[in-house]
């Protein structure tokens, strides 16, 4: 039993730490991508801000929603 629930707690760092990486990456690359559209029309800012925020918005709640999921696994 005890190791069911170390290895239950080592998968949930684990996909944590993945869930993490993987919004942080898909953030940095919106604002990548956001910056140079920006770069490139700058009359077009406020449009593109505004649908960077709101991706940027989704891709935490996923990710937020994917830590939720590690953490109720790893308790269940």
């Amino acid at each position: 039993m005890e190791l069911g629930n170390s290895l239950a707690y080592f998968a949930a760092g684990i996909g944590a730490g993945l869930t993490v990486i993987g919004g942080a990456a898909g953030i940095g690359r919106l604002a990548a991508a956001a910056m140079e559209g920006s770069a490139r029309q700058p009359q077009a800012a406020g449009e593109i801000r505004t649908g960077m925020i709101i991706a940027a918005a989704l891709i935490e709640g996923a990710t937020l929603f994917a830590l939720v999921i590690c953490v109720l696994l790893a308790f269940k």
